[in-house]
């Protein structure tokens, strides 16, 4: 029986457990957080299996509270004031006048429904704010949406995700300081606990990053051990401040001139799946179905009211003004998911407030739980199908993503761009990819295998990737981490070694990606001709100039490379493509007259 199995045992099947609800998640492109919490509570108060308070006894609330600490310092990381500054006033208002009408409406309407305290109310509404992109953008790449909505979607989820998670955490803290004597006072000194030393924090972390204090490889050891240090030390001063300084330390640190947090953000979001993954089971696995049931119909009324009234509404008023069609307003007012911070926050505060006494304080999970599995099931199931009938959909889009900025690539890359297509250059040189911004290109600048990667890579309407990287050895990797984002046989991968080579050709056996161009065709020979003066040239191919003609103008001086047909669909050659180029095609390949 599960329950006299070994403690140690039993973490470990945890872990393995979270695991297969991370893949599921991936597998299915629904969010995790689905699984993780669906998993809690089949084994905790569905078969009994798991008891997290025996499991863990008085190490499950530090467990809890640092978990939390890390997601929001992750989650802060994201929250950059320049990004800010420079997107549409929709988004700004969604994640301002949204916020504010968002929480001032499911406080009312969850006081009156669920008939809890206004406290509790307001703190379950300052929650409700929350979307993340966790939950938002695996949506989105399931429905297509067009860029625009996208866009707006996606940064919400971004921006929000440290402000509600900010404005949950102040509307605690004047719970908790509300029954002292000097509660303003209170607040205020717990408020500038946190502000004073999430600042020191900050400065201690700017300052060992840029005069290179530590070294890189115990970068990310040092910058979680100052997290900790200043999350608890908060906490010891008043209580309850280490998620403010947290939170702030982490916009700090975001918005500072020459700290780069690349490779501290990547760490902090492996830990951080870890962690969601292990304490959303563990605290799905304490839900109380007679707490739920003790809601009655009141959780779905606030759960179809936060749906059909409150987002609507709240997405109606952001965009006023706007030049958004009323089918793109629709598309925006029915997708806002609930997800990590908001279970992770509602997590910690039901405890907290349970053990202060604070009268509804058990309503909170509950009612949480409900928003979240609530708002992803309807969401996922019906936002296609939406997108769809409100004619929102990329489906025909024809994106392309090439990983690897080089000189072969930017220039396909330049000429796609021109022929009208949708092209992004992901790569983790710096250098590179500032070249290809210099030649007016969407890039993005990172680990394309990271968490970072699944929320800031926008795949919206991308539907071939070309591997065109110098280094072959990770292109399986990439290849299975997207082959269920882009459609069968829209993975290409360039030649990096000649087909003699059968280390290499076994490794593209394995990675089942199409070979690009031709089998012959490998990254030395396209640079070694590119360095001869080789050009792309896009040709029309007509009743005269026929595809038989052109290939025997250029005899054997070409290398095919992509065509359009004569409805504008885009083919990007391979080494099994079928030449059947007709009349009124394009056809693009490179050319030199030394070849």
């Amino acid at each position: 029986m599960i329950e006299s199995l070994n403690p140690s045992f039993l973490l470990a099947l945890l872990m393995l457990a979270g695991f297969f609800c991370q893949w599921l998640g991936w597998r299915s492109g629904l969010p995790a957080i689905l699984f993780l919490l669906l998993t809690g509570m089949v084994l905790g108060p569905l078969t009994g299996w798991v008891n997290p308070d025996e499991l863990l006894g008085e190490l499950l609330f530090p467990f809890v509270s640092l978990g939390v600490a890390v997601i929001l310092f992750e989650g802060s990381l994201t929250l950059k004031f320049h990004e800010i500054s420079g997107l549409k006033n929709v988004i700004r208002n969604m994640t301002t006048i949204g916020v504010l009408l968002t929480w001032g409406l499911m406080t009312a309407i969850t006081c009156w429904l669920a008939q809890v305290p206004l406290a509790v109310a307001a703190l379950f509404g300052a929650l409700m704010t929350v979307t993340g992109p966790t939950v938002v953008v695996p949506m989105l790449r399931s429905i297509n949406a067009k860029a625009n909505i996208a866009n707006i979607l996606r940064w919400e989820g971004i921006v929000v995700d440290p402000i509600g998670a900010l404005l949950a955490v102040l509307v605690f803290e004047a719970i908790v300081t509300g029954d002292q004597a000097h509660s303003l006072i209170a607040f205020a000194r717990l408020v500038g606990a946190g502000i004073m030393l999430g600042l020191v924090g900050a400065l201690i972390m700017r300052q060992a990053l840029l005069k290179q204090w530590i070294p890189n490889y115990l970068v990310n050891f040092f910058s979680l051990a100052v997290l900790l240090v200043v999350f608890t030390l908060a906490n010891h001063f008043e209580d309850e401040a280490g998620l403010v300084a947290v939170t702030l330390m982490g916009i700090v640190l975001a918005n500072l001139k020459g700290v780069h947090m690349e490779s501290i953000l990547d760490f902090k979001e492996h830990l951080s799946v870890l962690l969601i993954s292990m304490m959303f089971i563990l605290l799905a696995a304490r839900m109380d179905f007679q707490a739920i049931a003790g809601l009655g119909f009141a959780a779905i009324l606030i759960l179809l009211s936060a749906q059909l009234l409150v987002r609507p509404l709240a997405v109606w008023v952001s965009t006023l003004g706007s030049d958004l069609r009323w089918t793109e307003r629709a598309m925006l007012a029915w997708i806002a998911p609930r997800g990590i911070v908001a279970a992770a926050i509602a997590s910690l505060f039901a405890l907290k407030l349970a053990e202060a006494g604070i009268e509804g304080a058990e309503a909170l999970l509950p009612l949480t739980f409900v928003m979240i599995v609530g708002t992803v099931l309807i969401q996922s199931f019906s936002a296609g199908w939406l997108a769809k009938k409100l004619d929102v959909s990329l489906a025909n889009a024809q994106g392309v993503l090439i990983h690897g900025a080089n000189k072969i690539s930017l220039a396909l890359a330049t000429s796609l761009q021109k022929q009208g297509f949708d092209v992004i250059v992901a790569d983790q040189d710096r250098r590179h990819i500032n070249e290809a911004r210099m030649l007016g290109l969407r890039t993005y600048f990172g680990n394309v295998l990271s968490e970072h990667a699944d929320i800031h890579l926008d795949l919206m309407g991308m539907k071939k990737l070309l591997l065109m990287s110098r280094r072959e050895d990770g292109n399986h990797l990439i290849f299975n981490q997207y082959k269920h984002d882009f459609p069968e046989n829209g993975i290409y991968a360039l030649n990096t070694a000649a087909p003699s080579n059968n280390e290499k050709a076994q490794v593209r056996k394995h990675l089942r990606a199409r070979v690009l161009f031709a089998e012959t065709c490998t990254w030395s020979k396209l640079s070694s001709l590119f360095s001869q003066g080789a050009e792309i040239r896009v040709t029309t191919i007509t009743d005269e100039f026929t595809f038989a003609r052109y290939r025997e103008h250029w005899n054997d001086r070409f290398i095919p490379l992509y065509a359009i047909s004569p409805d504008k669909k885009l083919k990007i050659m391979a080494a099994d493509s079928e030449f059947d180029i007709k009349s009124g095609w394009q056809i693009a390949s490179l050319v030199s007259t030394d070849m």
